[in-house]
This record gives C-alpha cells, sequence and structure tokens, in this order.
C-alpha cells in the first residue's frame, strides 16, 4: 500500500525502489548502523462517501489501481486480503540504466473498521533486503475539523457526504541513504502522490474508468 498514482509506491506508501541501498547484502557497518525512526500524518479531504473511500482499500481490482509498484505493468502482481490478521502482498520489477531492482511490499493488516479505520504493518524490501518497516493507520472521517501538519486540529472538514482521511505513519528505516532526511522526504512525498492515485482511482479519473457502487 506505501507512493505515486499508479506505478509508484507501496502498500504503504514511498516507492521501494529509489532509497536506499539495494544490494542484496548489507555489510557489516550497514548492518549495524542505527535505525531511523519517526512519524508523519498527512491528510485529504474527498467529496466521497467513507464507504467509497473504504472501497479503494478493501476492492482488489481497485486497491492494484494506486498500489502498483513501479516498474511495468506487465510484471507487476499484488494480491489482497483486506481483514484483521489478512495481508497484501505487492512486486514488481523496476529497471533503470540497465540495472533492475526486485521490489516487494509485504502488509499484515491488524485492525480493520469497515468505512471508518484501517491499521496495518509493512514491509518495503528491494532485492531481498528490506529497507524500512512502518506502522500505518488510515482513519475515515466526515467532521467538520481536519488536522494541520503538527496535528492540532484545524477548520475546513470534509463538509456534508465527504471524507477526510487521516494518514499517519510511524516508521523504522533500516538503510539510509546519508543522515536518511532524503529518505524521509521521499516516504512522505510518496504518501502525498499514493492519495492523489487513490482518488484518481475513485473518480474514475486514472485512465481505468470508476469505481462501480
Amino acid at each position: 500500500m506505501g507512493n505515486g498514482s499508479v506505478g509508484n509506491g507501496s502498500v504503504g506508501t514511498g516507492s521501494v525502489g529509489t532509497g536506499g541501498s539495494s544490494d542484496a547484502v548489507l555489510t557489516p557497518a550497514e548492518q549495524r548502523r542505527p535505525v531511523l525512526h519517526g512519524s508523519f500524518t498527512v491528510q485529504r479531504v474527498l467529496a466521497l462517501a467513507p464507504a467509497r473511500v473504504f472501497a479503494g482499500f478493501a476492492d482488489e481490482a481497485l486497491w492494484s489501481r494506486w498500489t502498483r509498484l513501479p516498474g511495468p505493468a506487465g510484471t507487476a502482481w499484488s494480491e489482497l486480503d483486506l481483514r484483521p490478521g489478512g495481508s497484501a502482498l505487492a512486486r514488481n520489477t523496476f529497471v533503470a540504466g540497465g540495472h533492475a531492482e526486485r521490489l516487494e511490499n509485504r502488509a499484515r493488516f491488524l485492525d480493520v473498521v469497515p468505512d471508518a479505520r484501517i491499521v496495518y504493518a509493512y514491509e518495503a524490501v528491494v532485492n531481498d533486503v528490506c529497507q524500512w518497516v512502518s506502522l500505518v493507520t488510515v482513519e475515515l472521517g466526515t467532521g467538520t475539523e481536519r488536522r494541520g501538519a503538527a496535528g492540532e486540529r484545524v477548520a475546513g472538514g470534509a463538509g456534508q457526504g465527504g471524507t477526510v482521511l487521516t494518514w499517519t505513519e510511524q516508521y523504522a528505516f533500516l538503510v539510509l541513504r546519508g543522515d536518511g532526511a532524503d529518505d524521509v522526504a521521499h516516504l512522505r512525498g510518496g504518501t502525498l502522490l499514493r492519495l492523489n492515485g487513490l482518488e484518481s482511482a475513485l473518480l474514475g479519473t486514472d485512465g481505468v474508468g470508476p469505481i462501480r457502487s
């Protein structure tokens, strides 16, 4: 679940193909590097009912439209079982400059409340090396308030019949580029792009067609 509208992200959110080392074996020094922990929250106001938005996570065909990993559509593969204890898996191969990266996202759903909340953990893997793991909480609200960048409540909610989607991600980066600042920025930015893809899929503006009620 993870970046990009279709073709740039994870079951979780950021693209697993552009951050950190992609070597299949980490050096001892890389294995001993401190883990980078942190969290962020982003929101999206959608002019759709919570049940319609929830369908973007629950319907496998629709879900695959906005969570496909980078790489050719013909090599992308995914499966989804949205229930407590269920799982989601996505794979693809991304090739750039003659170098191929095997991408994989593995997610496990911990809590699912239809039309209201999804909590899941996922790991982002490149060439059999786990790059980061995250705990994601997706909340679907209908209130007249939403949260600001620091988590504070601000005016400007979904309005009648709409949905405020709140995505909170707590990450642990195991493989870093430099001090990890670029990795975090990439993950957060990728999540915003991923939510763009969700909205496009729900509205049918992603070139595939609208969701069927």
